[in-house]
This record gives structure tokens, C-alpha cells and sequence, in this order.
């Protein structure tokens, strides 16, 4: 144990702290001046005072028998934890002026840690909200995922084309996270089934000659506002079941054993293996198989300490699946209690869907999972014999309420027939879920009258909606200290863990003095992200130009297409009808694609290409620039968004299921440019139709079209010069003059009516809600007016709104007083 004068929070005890961890951490001399080290003893000394809360924290839960919260994710996008940590203990001045005293700055402290790796986006940004949300409104809320060793990838730009290096995030210490080898698990996969019969005749089948996996959870501690409650993200990495299997290597065949040893390291090398592969998408299967696997192990280790039985294991235990990625959850928990645990199946039914609840994230069909039952077959037999007799049973209770009707069984099995037997596992997170919840109202619905509705027909009281949020310790008072600052100087700090406490800023929009110190703080943040800008691509843009953003994963409903072409729109009035610009602009794109889609890396080529000529063009100067920023990850965002005018939001309506980078721009004070999709439906009920840029068809509109069959390009393109001067430029090489015939596939794409995220029928109205744009941005006070009531009326989109849903709606759903 350490000494208390090393725990204190005095000057004297941080700076003895920091001096101890250089020397006998790091092996340093305290006076080391080097960055990487101030951070690590930084960040060690951080570890040592959340060492104790953690241990106080599971004290009070075990106490008072508080329920417990099991957030299961394949993605949690955490990003650099020092700043957050520090605001979230309070002792972000304290260590900012130690450090000063050092002679560094924080700003460069901070930048020495490394962007874990653990997400892709949205999905993995809001697992990770969730935790900071849950630890500061003291729910006992746990993360489970995996401890991937390589992210995503790391992006670079070569000639316009994104090329993908490994992210090795874990190269060099990370400081913040704590090996437990002492809890490791044991997993079984693949393997045989025999079919047997117990001694009263009873169907006992047998999972035979399976392999071990061993599961090494690695926690790091995620600290609460205030510093009370001190939760934890639990993430596993997978290991042999010993060095390497004895037996093959007393047969001697050493290299063999060493090749099992590295194979079963594998599953956790990356996050997202390249599925067009039959490799890549088995080692998906069990990545997602792993986790559930070694949560559930856990988390009933967990509850046996302090239960003899598991009659009371959903008053106990709450178990959210966030997307299809952890639906094995449902036959997993079955086969543990069935198979290790001999209780009845009706009874361990009963367990499962009281303790399982379901988030759907998407309505996008290539996103709700299915995996080929002969797939399953060879890496989980036991489980597949479990989905189908959960099959069974279910179609059996369904099937008496509508006689006769094969078609509905047909939709509702979870075995989607055809030439490859495939799992559906959206179903199976269905039929094993007490709940399941939209992320949006408009998504909800959806999933309410199309994706789901025979579900929604059999059980409608399991349908729920929440709409996301985010956490404004993490996308304010850490990313825009200066604005944070502005409001708690202004109508005090309670907005940190109340975001409805902004409301109060709603007169200050008239206010001469709060708005000249508001647009200051913008145009600093703006000259922040022009220098990252001219560090990072060498491109020098004015920062009283107005910030037009679409940064997000690049995908074709995302559609950064139209916004490209909107820039083409502007471009080609400027150099053909000699349209002098009004406000000079400058378009900010950032993103990662899939390194197989191939669409969506032709995007970012072209948002080079575009860029390149619209930049060199001495006939725009200064007016319009083109920005693609590499290599998007958290911290990245958290200089992007602060400096943001114009905020780009324009899926088009009914593919969004909600969005949360809307939700970042709007708390920073930038405008949102939008379609009625996810979440921009409530912002615009939020904060007015008068501060917030609408365009497009709604989301029924699009469906009665396509239903009706009623979208002919030919017409849009016939009809409006506009779009036909657009399309021929991708047609006519204007932007790929070295590289003929490049971008001629969009032309042909959109003119064939191969286009499903319709670009023709909104781009007309799009354009003239970017003419309203120009308009409002000529008068900056009104400009600024707006975007403060974008910040005073934003508190609807905490991420502590949406856990106290959760908790309210979900978690203790089954009677337990809530907290």
C-alpha cells in the first residue's frame, strides 16, 4: 500500500506522487522534462487515487445490494482518458498547475496519449458515453468488450487514395488499464455434439472434443462526475490455454503446438477482420462469440458470490446487448444455465429474457447479422442446437395465434431459409430480450412499422424508444474549455451533470456582451483547427470563413456524395457563370471507410480530386477550399467540432437510426444543415425551425416513391441544369484529368437508377438551403444568435437523459426501487 502522503491531493503530496511514479515506475530521474514520461507519471498518479474509490465504489454496491448494469459492445470508441479523468476528479487545475510549474503545458501532456483503438464510430462514441453517464449518476453500469491489440487501422492519403496502416495503440504502456490474470476465463469452441440420453430417458446431447480459449480481462476504471462512483470497462483478450498444448509437443511436432498457441492470440489482434474473406468472417464470429462468453462466465461468477441459486439473478442483473454483435448473449446465457448449471429450460428461459435487453442501432439490412448455420455449426455446435430449439419453441406459442398463415412464420423464424441456412440474429436478440429500443423517435417507429412489425404485432409492450445522447464532460467542458467556461461563469456549472440547465442561456442570445465573448471563442477555435489544418494537409484557410463540416464514417447513406456535389454546384457557378461568391467557405470532410467498400473509398478520392482542383484554382482564391482531414478518431473530433459553423447532417431520411455527432455540433454552437432523419427530427423540435436548416423528403415520402416506383433520374437530370451540369462533370473528367474515366462510374450509377439513397430528388433543395446559409452568415450576430440558442437548447441530448431512460424504462423495469 501506499503511503498517505502519496495519495493526498495537496500540491506537495501530487508532486511527491509524480516525482515517486518517474523513478520507480519508469526508472526516470524526477527531473525528466520529457513529455511521454510527465504523462505516464501523470497518468499513474491519476491510477493510484482512483485505486481506492474503485475499492469503496464496489463496497457500497455489494452493501447495498445495488443492481447491476452489464453494457455488452463490440466497440467502445473511449479516447484519451487523461483530460476526462482529470475533469471528472476534479483535479484538472491541480495538475495543470504542477505541470505548469514543470515548465509544460497540459495541452502538451495530454497529446503524448495514444487514441485507444477500441471503435469504429458512432456506435463505439456512444458505449463510451454511456459509461461516463452511468458512473456519474451512480449506477452500478460496467462495460464489457474486447481488448483488441490493432484498431480500426490508421489512415493515410496517398494520391487521394486512403491506404491502411495497422494501429498498433497498445505499442507503447498503457497506463490507465489493470491485468487481471486472476479472474481469466475458460471458453469452449468448436468441437462435436453427441446425442445421449440421461438415465430417465431425457435428450442429453454432449459437446465433445472441444477447444479452449482462455479469456484475460483487463479493466480500466471510468470515473464519474464528482468522483464518487468509480465503475470499470472490462476487456478481454484471448489467450492459449497454456503455452502451448503439451501433448502435440511430446509427439513432437513443436512447431504445430507453438502454431495453435498464436492462433488462439489471434482472436483478439484487430478490431473488425475483413469479413469478404471466409477467415476474416469466421474470426468475426468468434470475436463476438468470445465476448459474450467471457462477460456471462463473469458476470454469474459475480452473482454467485453473494446468491445460492439464480432465482433472483433478473432483480440482480441487467444485461443490454448494444446491436446484433453480442446477440449470442441469449444462447449463451441458455447453455450455461441448461448445460452448466442443470436448471429447466423453461425456468432458464424465463431467467434469460427477464435479464436480456436489445439496442438496435440500424434499419440498414447488410447491418442486421446473419450467420450461416453451417458457420455456426463448426465454430459453436451446442449453440446452434440451442437457437433452433429456441426456434422451435417459439414458432410453436406463435403459430396457434395465426393459423395457417406459413408466410409470417417464414418472416418471424429466426432461420431465414434459402440455398445457405442463415441465423438472423436481430431475431434472436428479439425473441431473447424483454426489450428491445430504438435510439430516435423517427428510428423507433420505424422499427415499430417496417423492420420489425410482426414482432411489434406479437409483443408491442417490448418496444421502447430512447434516443441517444452524449456526455457534455467529454464534447464540452473537455473539448471547448473556453466555451464551458463562458456558460459556468455565466449561469454557474450545474449544466456539468444537469445538460437542461442550459436553457437558462436562452436570454443571453440577445446579449451584446455574451455574444461578441461567444463569437470570440468560436473564432479562437477556429484558428485552432486552421493551423491543425495547415500542419496536417499543408493548406493555409481563413478562419472567418465559414466552417462547413461533414466529418463521419464514410458510407454511401451518410451521403457525402451530395455534399460534394453541392461544392461541384458552387465551384462551377463561380468559374462558368462568373457568380461572385458572397462569403468565402471552407469545407471541412473527415472519415474512414471500410477497407473492402469500395464506393466509399472512391469518395474519398474523389473529395481529393475535387479538392485539388477547386484548391490550385487561382480563379477561386480564397473563396472555397476543399479539406479532407486523415485519420478521424476521438481526439481529432474534439478539435473539429468546437471550430464548426455549419454542421452536416443530411443522410437521407430513414436510414440514420438517430446520430450523436449531430448532438456534439449542436452543444459547441454550430447550425445544423439536415434531413428529417434520426435525431434531427427532435433537434428541430428542440430548437425551432428558424435555427436549424431542414431540406428534403421525409422518410414516408421516400418509401411511397420507391413503393410506387416513382424515381427516374432522367427526369432530375432533364428537368434541372443544375444537376445536369453536376453529373457531367463527373462524366467529362473535369476532376480526374491525369486519371481519365475515374469518377465516370458515379455518372452511370445515378443514371441507371442504382442509386438507393436518392441524391437527385433532394439536391435541388438542398442547394437552396446552403443560399439560406450564405444569407444568415452575412449577418454574424444573427448568426451567433442562433447558435446559442443551438447550445441553450440542446440538454434533451445528455447521454445522462438517456441512462436515467434506460434505467427508468429497462433496467428496472422488473420493480427494484430505482435509483
Amino acid at each position: 500500500m501506499m503511503k498517505p502522503s502519496l495519495l493526498g491531493n495537496s500540491k506537495a503530496a501530487l508532486k511527491k506522487s509524480m516525482d515517486y511514479h518517474l523513478r520507480c515506475s519508469l526508472c526516470k530521474e524526477p527531473v525528466s522534462k520529457e513529455g511521454r514520461d510527465l504523462f505516464l507519471a501523470t497518468a499513474f498518479s491519476l491510477r493510484d487515487r482512483m485505486a481506492e474509490k474503485i475499492l469503496q465504489t464496489e463496497r457500497r454496491y455489494r452493501e447495498t445490494k445495488t443492481k447491476r448494469v452489464y453494457y455488452l459492445s463490440l466497440e467502445f470508441l473511449i479516447g484519451r482518458l487523461m483530460g476526462n479523468t482529470l475533469h471528472n476528479l476534479g483535479m484538472f487545475d491541480s495538475y495543470k498547475g504542477l505541470l505548469t510549474d514543470a515548465g509544460f503545458d497540459i495541452e502538451e501532456v495530454r497529446e503524448q496519449e495514444t487514441d485507444p483503438g477500441l471503435g469504429n464510430g458512432g456506435l463505439g462514441r456512444l458505449a463510451a458515453c454511456f459509461l461516463d453517464s452511468m458512473a456519474t449518476l451512480d449506477i452500478a453500469g460496467f462495460g464489457y468488450g474486447i481488448h483488441y491489440e490493432y484498431g480500426l487501422f490508421k489512415q493515410e492519403i496517398d494520391n487521394g487514395y486512403q491506404r491502411e496502416k495497422p494501429d498498433n495503440w497498445l505499442a507503447e504502456l498503457n497506463p490507465w488499464e489493470i491485468k487481471r490474470t486472476d479472474e481469466k476465463c475458460i471458453i469452449p469452441i468448436h468441437g462435436r455434439i453427441e446425442h445421449f440420453q440421461d438415465r430417465a430417458g431425457e435428450y442429453n446431447p454432449m459437446w465433445l472434443d472441444w477447444k479452449v480459449i482462455m479469456g484475460i480481462p483487463f479493466d480500466i476504471p471510468v470515473v464519474g462526475y464528482g468522483g464518487k462512483t468509480v465503475n470499470w470497462l472490462r476487456l478481454y483478450g484471448a489467450g492459449s490455454s497454456a503455452d502451448f498444448d503439451i501433448q502435440i509437443f511430446n509427439e513432437g511436432d513443436y512447431f504445430r503446438a507453438v502454431e495453435q498457441k498464436v492462433s488462439s492470440e489471434t482472436i483478439t489482434k484487430m478490431l473488425y477482420p475483413l469479413d469478404t474473406l471466409k477467415s476474416g468472417r469466421e474470426l468475426r464470429l468468434v470475436q463476438e462469440y468470445f465476448l459474450v462468453a467471457c462477460a456471462l462466465r463473469d458476470i454469474i461468477r459475480r452473482y454467485l458470490r453473494d446468491h445460492e441459486n439464480f432465482d433472483r439473478f433478473p432483480e440482480r442483473v441487467a444485461i443490454q446487448m448494444n446491436d446484433t454483435h453480442p446477440s449470442l448473449a441469449v444462447a449463451e446465457l441458455m447453455r450455461l444455465f441448461v448445460d452448466e448449471y442443470a436448471l429447466p429450460w423453461d425456468h432458464a428461459w424465463e431467467i434469460t429474457r427477464e435479464t436480456l435487453a436489445y439496442t438496435n442501432h440500424t434499419v440498414l439490412a447488410e447491418a442486421l447479422e446473419k450467420w450461416p448455420v453451417g458457420l455456426l455449426e463448426k465454430v459453436i455446435p451446442r449453440h446452434l442446437q440451442i437457437i433452433y430449439e429456441i426456434n422451435r419453441r417459439f414458432l410453436d406459442k406463435v403459430a396457434p395465434l395465426y393459423p395457417g398463415d406459413i408466410d409470417l412464420i417464414r418472416r418471424i423464424s429466426l432461420i431465414e431459409e434459402g440455398e445457405t441456412k442463415q441465423v438472423r440474429m436481430a431475431h434472436l436478440a428479439l425473441v431473447g430480450s424483454h426489450s428491445v429500443n430504438g435510439v430516435s423517435a423517427l428510428h423507433t417507429e420505424i422499427l415499430k412499422n417496417e423492420n420489425f412489425s410482426d414482432f411489434y404485432a406479437l409483443r408491442p409492450e417490448q418496444f421502447v424508444n430512447i434516443t441517444n445522447g452524449i456526455t457534455q464532460r467529454r464534447w464540452l467542458l473537455e473539448a471547448n474549455p473556453r466555451l464551458a467556461g463562458l456558460i459556468s461563469d455565466t449561469i454557474g456549472d450545474a449544466w456539468i451533470t444537469d445538460l437542461r440547465q442550459l436553457r437558462r442561456l436562452e436570454p443571453m442570445a440577445d446579449q451584446k456582451a455574451f455574444k461578441d465573448a461567444f463569437h470570440d471563442i468560436k473564432r479562437a477555435n477556429k484558428e485552432i483547427l486552421a493551423g491543425i489544418i495547415s500542419d496536417t494537409v499543408w493548406l493555409s484557410v481563413d478562419p472567418d470563413s465559414l466552417f462547413d463540416v461533414h466529418v463521419k464514417r464514410i458510407h454511401e447513406y451518410k451521403r457525402q456524395l451530395l455534399k460534394i456535389m453541392q461544392i461541384v454546384h458552387e465551384y462551377l457557378q463561380i468559374i462558368r457563370d462568373e457568380k461572385k461568391p458572397v462569403i468565402a467557405k471552407t469545407h471541412i470532410f473527415a472519415g474512414k471507410a471500410a477497407p473492402g467498400y469500395w464506393i466509399a473509398k472512391q469518395m474519398i478520392k474523389l473529395i481529393h480530386n475535387v479538392g485539388q482542383v477547386i484548391n490550385q484554382d487561382k480563379r477561386i482564391g480564397d473563396a472555397l477550399k476543399v479539406v479532407f482531414l486523415p485519420d478521424y478518431r476521438v481526439s481529432l473530433a474534439e478539435k473539429i467540432i468546437p471550430a464548426t459553423d455549419l454542421s452536416e447532417q443530411i443522410s437521407m431520411a430513414g436510414r440514420e437510426a438517430s446520430g450523436t455527432g449531430n448532438m456534439k455540433f449542436m452543444l459547441n454552437g454550430a447550425l445544423t444543415v439536415g434531413t428529417l432523419d434520426g435525431a434531427n427530427v427532435e433537434m428541430l423540435e428542440e430548437v425551432g425551425e428558424e435555427n436549424i436548416f431542414i431540406f428534403g423528403l421525409k422518410a414516408k415520402e421516400i418509401a411511397e416513391m420507391v413503393k410506387q416506383k416513382r424515381y427516374r433520374p432522367l427526369d432530375y437530370y432533364h428537368r434541372f441544369p443544375e444537376i445536369r451540369r453536376v453529373l457531367d462533370a463527373f462524366r467529362d473528367d473535369t476532376f480526374c484529368a491525369a486519371e481519365r474515366g475515374l469518377f465516370q462510374w458515379i455518372y452511370h450509377r445515378v443514371m441507371n437508377n442504382e442509386d438507393p439513397y436518392f441524391h437527385l430528388p433532394d439536391f435541388m433543395q438542398y442547394i437552396e438551403a446552403h443560399d439560406k446559409i450564405e444569407a444568415e452568415f452575412q449577418a454574424p450576430a444573427t448568426w451567433t444568435q442562433k447558435a446559442i440558442l443551438n447550445v441553450a437548447r440542446c440538454g434533451k441530448f445528455s447521454s445522462d437523459r438517456a441512462i436515467a431512460d434506460y434505467n427508468r424504462l429497462i433496467w428496472n423495469k422488473n420493480g427494484l426501487k430505482e435509483k
